[in-house]
């Protein structure tokens, strides 16, 4: 088990990372190898991918290049690192990849929690919210990052599931050449961040290879008082083979970070966004409790996350290969947010999240197809509840907790088989997985108000619950010549059910009312369910020497979606699992090879996400079916230029989103807006003592545009009240990298 190093890790990662310096450099004199030179290359910025041993491409890579030209956002924020493929929303409340958990996505118009993260295989994810934590990764460790947006791979961890999409991000490991990088970059708002990596190369006869990265960046909010950072990174690694059949390869991330969070605006303001688009939280407190709730130093949060993977690989055989990948993933977090119940008081949510388990696989090439058979195990441990503060002349004063219950571990287990081949110019692959979530029992407890001690409560207490699918996968495809193929895929995705504390905040809230009826909290609980999505995309990959398109439609049906359920009995609504939604559209992803030098990118998207039926809303259906779906625009276009002559390179980027509604009743229109980028990169080559200086400058926000960017609102319930999140202005960062 590792130890939860936290602040005092950046410590043992710098010495250890010391202690590497001297020893690598030393092998690498021995070695005497010319190293190679970096070259510009006209590469693009993504491709069709696919898993090992499938045959057919249904999701597509960002590459390292990709990843480089969505700027300095991109370095720590996975989200903004794929912005540039169709289909995809990226908000962000921030402007330099630092906004943590205010940062979302949305993919084909489904949210981005809904949707699986993996490292290597291995699922990234947590609680309240649910779903990946995207932002506890330095992707300039990353050698590319694929998206799939449909059918989802079955060797691919889900976690919580996938019904938004999967991202598998890829590490770069240790390099047989000895390698050491180190950036800085400078930027508006009192920006700055340090990168440094070191490859240790291969150090013994054995190929041992090493190696170590760490980053600071921190800034000053671009909006109100406070900071967002900082942010402490650091990324171990090791590759060892054992001889002809054995591999062992070690990663290790530990991500520290800390917030003062961006102040929300609600849709009056937003009527008139150039009044309100700086409006924040207070820099002073005034004693009155119901202001200084919006004090900006008791809206904050903390976020520490530690992971580490093993991936050991035996290939006794030529066509046969097995892998075991342990693992262990822990995360410690808190957020305080000022809330109006009780006169004006502050809330701590506190996360202690901890995720054993392991994924083991076979794979055998029998020539004629390929198979994967492997099982993934789980056990997860969540502790997550809410304390309440008091505000005092001298401070914050405890006053017991809020939501609190003692939960049993619970357990994924999940086998999956997949095979693939080809026969000619038909590619062809299936697999098939079962998904079973062993949720554990939890008992309850409240507060008493006068001693601020937990009560036991049994009406607050769950039971024990099984949530278990099988999600098949189906593709095929025929390639007509190299150049040009046509494929479909089939696939079912999943979410587990989420969203557990506004059920729990609604049952302590109007706790008495539920007691009179004779409902309990583990009966809400019961009218939750898995929501299902089935998701068919058919597409067509045409290259030439001078352009390749990608056009991909598609279609999803979703069931089961969480929607409020209005109970007479107590006069309230609440979410049950009893919605539906249809999904339709068209995405395009093209580069056209203008000239050498020039290269012309288009990815326009048509996505329509409708409800399917009404929506019940204190007893009154609400009629939304056939609106379009909470924060989800029909059109989208990112384009732009890549220009490459020599040692310089220019790539000016232009986002448009269409206008979307924060609402189901889609009466709350927010506008569409047009974003322009520019980035611009000089690389000097074959300097003394080093291999290259790279200069680059990112702009963004160039024209600066007052936007809102960011949405916080229910997609499948009526009657609520969206949050709105303006959108950064022009920022500048100018950083300076240098290679050895």
């Amino acid at each position: 088990m590792i130890s939860h190093i936290k602040r005092k890790g950046w410590t043992t990662i710098v010495f250890i990372m010391g202690i590497m310096m001297p020893t690598m450099a030393a092998a690498a004199e021995e070695k005497t190898t010319n190293l190679e030179e970096i070259v510009v290359t006209g590469e693009t910025l993504f491709a069709p991918t696919k898993e090992t041993d499938e045959t057919v491409y249904t999701g597509t890579e960002v590459t390292k290049e990709g990843i480089e030209s969505e700027g300095t956002k991109a370095k720590t924020s996975v989200y903004e690192a794929i912005d540039i493929l169709p289909g995809i929303i990226v908000e962000s409340a921030g402007g330099y990849g630092l906004a943590a958990e205010q940062t979302t996505i949305r993919v084909r118009g489904i949210r981005g929690y809904l949707g699986s993260m993996t490292m290597e295989g291995v699922p990234n994810y947590g609680g309240n919210p649910i779903g990946p934590r995207q932002y506890i990764y330095d992707t300039e460790n990353f050698q590319s990052i694929s998206v799939y947006k449909g059918a989802v791979p079955s060797d691919l961890g889900t976690g919580v599931g996938d019904r938004g999409g999967a991202i598998e991000l890829k590490q770069q490991w240790p390099t047989e050449e000895f390698g050491f990088r180190i950036s800085q970059g400078v930027g508006t708002d009192g920006y700055h961040r340090t990168f440094l990596r070191i490859d240790s190369g291969s150090l013994t006869d054995w190929d041992t290879r090493l190696s170590g990265s760490y980053s600071y960046s921190q800034a000053k909010k671009w909006k109100g008082p406070g900071e967002v950072g900082p942010r402490n990174n650091g990324n171990l690694a090791l590759s060892q083979p054992l001889g002809e059949y054995l591999d062992v390869k070690i990663w290790y991330n530990n991500n520290d970070q800390r917030q003062n969070l961006y102040r929300a605006l609600n849709y009056s303001q937003i009527q008139n966004l150039s009044s309100n688009y700086k409006f924040d939280y207070n820099s002073s407190l005034t004693g009155n409790r119901s202001q200084d709730i919006y004090y900006y130093n008791y809206n904050r949060g903390s976020y520490n996350n530690e992971d580490v993977i093993a991936l050991i690989t035996v290939t006794p055989f030529k066509d046969l290969e097995f892998t075991i990948k342990p693992y262990y993933c822990y995360e410690d977090s808190y957020i305080y947010q000022g809330v109006t119940s009780g006169g004006g008081r502050v809330q701590k949510r506190n996360r202690d999240i901890k995720r054993p388990g392991a994924i083991g696989e076979v794979r055998w090439d029998a020539k004629m197809f390929t198979t994967t058979l492997g099982y993934h195990f789980e056990k997860s441990d969540m502790k997550i509840f809410s304390e309440n503060y008091g505000i005092t002349d001298s401070g914050l004063d405890w006053q017991g907790y809020g939501n609190f219950a003692s939960p049993s571990a619970s357990y994924i287990n999940s086998p999956y088989f997949k095979i693939a081949g080809n026969y000619g110019g038909f590619d062809w692959q299936a697999g098939l997985k079962y998904f079973r979530y062993d949720e554990g029992a939890s008992e309850g407890y409240v507060t008493d108000p006068k001693t601020y001690q937990l009560v036991r409560a049994p009406d607050l207490d769950r039971d024990e619950r099984v949530y278990d699918i099988l999600l098949p996968t189906v593709g095929a495809g025929y390639r007509f010549s190299e150049r040009f193929q046509i494929y479909m895929s089939y696939g079912k995705n999943f979410i587990r059910p989420y969203s557990y504390m506004p059920l729990v905040n609604l049952y302590n809230n109007y706790r008495d009312r539920f007691i009179a009826a004779g409902i309990t909290l583990n009966d809400l609980f019961s009218g939750y369910k898995m929501e299902k999505t089935d998701t068919i995309d058919l597409g067509v990959r045409w290259n030439t020497p001078w352009f390749d398109i990608t056009p991909t439609v598609f279609f999803n049906k979703s069931r089961n979606l969480f929607t409020n359920l209005y109970n007479p009995q107590v006069d309230l609504s609440y979410q049950q699992s009893v919605a539906d939604a249809t999904g339709y559209g068209i995405e395009v992803g093209a580069n056209f090879y203008l000239a050498k030098p020039l290269t012309f990118f288009v990815n326009p998207s048509w996505t329509v996400l409708e409800y399917d039926n009404d929506i019940d809303y204190k007893g009154t259906m609400v009629p939304v079916k056939g609106n379009q779906v909470v924060d989800t625009p029909e059109f989208m276009v990112k384009s732009g230029l890549i220009f490459r002559w020599e040692d310089l390179e220019v790539v000016p980027m232009v986002r448009f989103l269409g206008s979307r509604y924060a609402n189901p009743e889609n009466t709350e229109k927010v506008d569409s807006y047009v974003i322009a980028d520019l980035r611009l990169a000089y690389t000097l080559k074959k300097i003394p003592m080093a291999r290259a200086l790279r200069f680059s400058l990112d702009l963004d926000n160039l024209f600066d545009k007052e936007y809102i960017s960011y949405l916080s609102a229910s997609d499948y319930t009526a009657g609520g009240s969206a949050s709105y999140y303006a959108g950064a202005p022009f920022t500048a960062v100018l950083t300076a990298s240098l290679e050895f």
